[in-house]
């Protein structure tokens, strides 16, 4: 995956364990053009603190990431190592401290091994340019089984540009922000006016859209570079331009969230949640994250138990107007509930068929307005726990 005027570096520090790269790096040639989105956890990893501090000049040349270890719940410490690891880049890079984000991801509350880090930075920097973007994507992983990547290309006035992602999470995933790491990067130029107001809705329509265990990390972080380097045109608010653009980040973002969701711990079924009919679209979110949380639902998705009642519990519960006797549901196309009660007939047999498929749509109309909002999910395993009964063992 190339992507103009972006070089990458991995090595291995060790950090958690020997015997994979677990320190990545991502660089601009020039200063990018940047926005970010982090965690809305009130216990926030020092790392997140330092890079929103940063971020707020609108520019990012340089992204250090390590998996293993979350720096987070590490006090001090934690926001002096932090500051070290950005200040030892920024030196070696020769570019400003306040054009570096800092990401970190892993163990909660155990302090960074900063004598391995400090060794393995020099090796970071003279490696730049010997891997490729989906390398990053392999070293930033905790519990996945997969690295997670993509890629779209653009054009304006006979000049091509692409958008790439990565990103990592497979617990530990709620929509509140941007729910894992995920590092967006394209060698478009984007007007500094036009940039935060995309990627944040984009976000919202993506990484916002999908929950896997209710669980919102202390580390989240979502962040875009663009740096200009394919000598495309600059991408200005309220033209085609940037609407085609918003179109591609839109899909990018959209094809990493659901490959999260996907990567689910423990998970074996891929849920789209669809509410419609409520009085406006935020209430129909609020119903799909009802129903995309609760363990009650997801634990019959994976014993591929049709039990639409858990499902208008779950509307019930979650705070927005209903009314009991307009509610419909289906699993794909089979309704297995409408006016409020079970359809009849042979809709027990044919939604159970549905949830035995590896992806399925539940959709649920309100019957109130014209409210709509679309969540993705998983079911919840018996593997999913023991995933996290061990996960620092």
């Amino acid at each position: 995956m190339f992507i103009k005027g972006f070089r990458f570096s991995a090595v291995e520090a060790a950090i958690k364990r020997p015997g994979r790269k677990d320190i990545a790096l991502i660089y601009s040639e020039v200063p990018a053009t940047a926005a970010a989105v982090f965690t809305t956890n009130k216990v926030k990893a020092a790392p997140v603190l330092l890079s929103a501090k940063n971020i707020a000049s609108g520019q990012c040349q340089a992204l250090l990431v390590n998996s293993g270890n979350a720096n987070a719940c590490t006090g001090e410490r934690g926001m002096s190592d932090a500051i070290e690891t950005a200040s030892m880049l920024a030196s070696k890079l020769q570019i400003s401290e306040k054009l570096i984000q800092v990401c970190s991801t892993g163990v909660i509350g155990v302090p960074l091994p900063m004598e391995r880090i400090r060794t393995a930075l020099p090796s970071l920097v003279s490696e730049l340019g010997n891997v490729s973007l989906e390398d990053i994507a392999e070293a930033i992983m905790t519990t996945d089984t997969f690295a997670k990547s993509s890629v779209l290309t653009g054009a304006i006035e006979g000049k091509s540009y692409t958008i790439a992602g990565i990103a990592k999470g497979a617990g530990m995933i709620m929509p509140n922000m941007a729910t894992m790491l995920s590092f967006i990067i394209t060698d478009a130029a984007v007007d500094p006016a036009l940039i935060n107001q995309i990627f944040l809705s984009s976000v919202e329509r993506s990484f916002n859209a999908i929950t896997i265990d209710g669980d919102t990390s202390t580390n989240d972080t979502c962040l875009l570079m663009a740096n200009g380097a394919s000598g495309a045109p600059l991408i200005k608010p309220a033209t085609p331009e940037a609407a085609q653009f918003t179109s591609l980040l839109d899909s990018v973002l959209l094809d990493l969230a659901k490959q999260i969701v996907k990567d689910g711990e423990g998970a074996t079924k891929f849920v789209e949640i669809r509410i419609k009919g409520a009085s406006n679209d935020s209430e129909a979110k609020k119903a799909a994250i009802s129903v995309a949380n609760s363990s009650l639902v997801k634990t019959a998705f994976y014993g591929q138990d049709a039990n639409w009642g858990r499902i208008f519990a779950a509307i019930g519960y979650s705070g927005i107007e209903v009314n009991p006797d307009l509610l419909a549901l289906w699993f794909d196309d089979v309704c297995m509930a409408k006016q409020g009660i079970f359809a009849g007939g042979n809709a027990e047999e044919r939604g159970t068929e549905i949830l035995h498929k590896k992806d399925f749509t539940v959709t649920v109309d309100l019957g109130i307005g014209d409210g709509t909002a679309t969540v993705y999910t998983s079911d919840l395993s018996h593997e999913y726990v023991s995933i996290n009964a061990d996960y620092r063992t």
